[in-house]
């Protein structure tokens, strides 16, 4: 993935531009590293970490199985089947915990990986970028959801695609298990859905007693190409090497036969080569690089209209990607709770309100030695309402959600400097009988690459992730959750020379903070920050 750019061009090869894998990461070191940093970028740096919380696991008994385990060098997945453990029940888990384990070293970009059970994609991920010494890292997930897929044999695909010749030497080792945990009185299952289909093609046929649907679709703009950075891009007056007709604003949307039935926004994951600068990321990635996560759409208002019994069209789209260009892949799951008392739930489709999508670009030319400049704005929002008929009473569902974007990009001619300031948000309402959970999310980007005297390379950045989550019934609040998941980055290195003449110096830094619900205890607050590589500061605060 190869940000075409007036900067990255400049790099050639040393401009690694792509994906980012780990998450845990290795354990807690502490409050402070022990090794005062070097000078500057040497062979080797800590092994990527993330400040994300790991996946808590329930102490009942545990059984593992191997899913894959594979060397990636070229564009060949990795086949295999899967059997569900014989000694930790048969279905009604209490937890199941995916790791991924890696190492790679030598010389390599970042890439893009993904791994499917059955067709259901259970894992979306890159990899970091190696050091000549080589990285290890790894990855956890919780995908106790998939219980319906994990229940049953199913046939294995992984793939990490990756290049392997003379230059690019790192060859990505991976091993993936699935732990699962036993329920028992104290620790039972949790509600899952009752089918878990992949959205192999749009012609799809639901249960007819399907009484609760979402869609789970895990967007990437990605795999090369100006879509890797579609937050760049500029329409085509704009003297820019990035193009989009009608500019950066992007979209995901979900139609039910072509009618739009959920939208959302994008979440701008900078992958570890991003903003043509790999020493940003070498330890700390961006928020979601090693764990891409999937957007939810809740589409129970269209459960009666599925019911029917016969096929019918669900599709995703991105809008503002220009026609016909590739970049974006969207693989999609359907999550299905049904009505096990009833063979038929009906019910209809009783609201579809939406507001027209905007989506505007404005570019201001530069004047003589100054910046260009693009100034764009774009928003949608969408109601539906719908009811069901099931064996416990009529249930109503209404969805509202309301995304948008502005974002101002800077650049000179020869983009020596290339600058952007955004923020996206996606806040969204979902009433579910006699409870509603409210989200507001916020991503923001702010940042500056610039090439200066004698080929020095620099990039500041910040990154943020936030979401706040509350739940209420009855008008009361009955659970809530907060994140707030922040990176920021400068770093510098000299372009076209080899890797040892790099001379490049790095600090980043990672807050992960999450509060209520979803944290463990309730509060999780934990720091890492880097020097030239090493990790100087490990804290947690709760």
């Amino acid at each position: 993935m190869r940000r075409r750019h007036r900067i990255t061009g400049l790099l050639g090869a040393i401009a690694l531009t792509a994906a980012t894998l780990a998450a845990a990461g290795p354990a807690y070191a502490g409050n402070q590293a022990a090794d005062p940093p070097p000078a500057e970028f040497g062979t080797d740096w800590h092994d990527p970490l993330t400040a994300a919380p790991p996946v808590t696991r329930p102490a009942t008994r545990s059984c593992q199985v191997t899913l894959a385990e594979a060397q990636f060098r070229d564009f060949t997945p990795y086949r295999g089947d899967y059997t569900p453990p014989a000694g930790c029940g048969t279905g009604r888990w209490a937890k199941v915990v995916l790791r991924l384990d890696g190492k790679v070293k030598g010389r390599q970009y970042d890439r893009l990986g993904h791994l499917s059970l059955g067709g259901v994609e259970v894992l979306r991920t890159s990899t970091p970028q190696p050091s000549p010494d080589g990285i290890t890292w790894s990855v956890e997930k919780d995908v106790t959801r998939y219980r319906d897929t994990l229940a049953r044999p199913q046939p294995v695909e992984m793939l990490i695609g990756n290049v392997v010749d003379d230059t690019y030497t790192g060859v990505i080792d991976v091993k993936v298990t699935l732990t699962f945990y036993a329920a028992d009185g104290r620790t039972p299952a949790p509600d899952t859905p009752d089918r878990v289909l992949p959205l192999t093609s749009p012609s799809v046929t639901t249960p007819r007693n399907t009484e609760r649907l979402l869609a789970e679709v895990y967007a990437t703009g990605s795999g090369g190409g100006c879509e890797e950075y579609w937050y760049m891009t500029t329409p085509d007056a704009a003297p820019y090497s990035c193009k989009a007709a009608d500019g950066p604003h992007r979209e995901v949307r979900v139609l039910v036969d072509g009618q739009v039935a959920g939208i959302a926004a994008p979440f701008p994951t900078v992958w570890t080569g991003g903003w043509s600068n790999p020493f940003l990321w070498y330890v700390t990635p961006g928020p979601r690089a090693f764990d891409v996560q999937p957007i939810r759409y809740d589409l129970t208002p269209y459960a009666a209209l599925l019911n029917d019994g016969r096929p019918h069209r669900i599709e995703v789209s991105v809008a503002g990607v220009p026609a016909g260009q590739s970049g974006w892949s969207t693989p999609t799951n359907l999550l299905i709770w049904q009505d096990e008392a009833r063979q038929v739930v009906t019910g209809a489709l009783t609201r579809h309100e939406e507001s027209d999508p905007t989506g505007h670009s404005r570019w201001t030319p530069a004047a003589p030695g100054g910046q260009h400049r693009l100034d764009t704005e774009g928003g949608h929002r969408l109601t539906v309402a719908g009811h069901l008929n099931t064996s416990h009473g009529r249930v109503a569902t209404t969805v509202t959600r309301a995304v948008h974007g502005t974002s101002v990009h800077r650049w000179t001619d020869g983009e020596n400097q290339d600058a952007l300031t955004a923020t996206w948000t996606d806040e969204e309402s979902v009433t579910h009988g006699p409870a509603t959970t409210r989200t507001a999310r916020t991503y923001t980007m702010d940042g500056e690459t610039t090439l200066g005297a004698g080929d020095r390379l620099r990039t500041v950045l910040s990154l943020g992730d936030q979401a706040d989550t509350v739940t209420l019934r009855g008008g009361r609040t009955v659970d809530s959750s907060r994140l707030d998941d922040r990176y920021t980055g400068d770093a510098t290195y000299t372009a076209n020379v080899p890797r040892d003449q790099r001379h490049a110096v790095a600090t980043t830094s990672a807050r992960h903070r999450l509060y209520g619900s979803a944290a463990p205890g309730g509060c999780y607050d934990r720091t890492v920050a880097t020097t030239q590589g090493t990790l100087t500061v490990d804290r947690r605060r709760c």
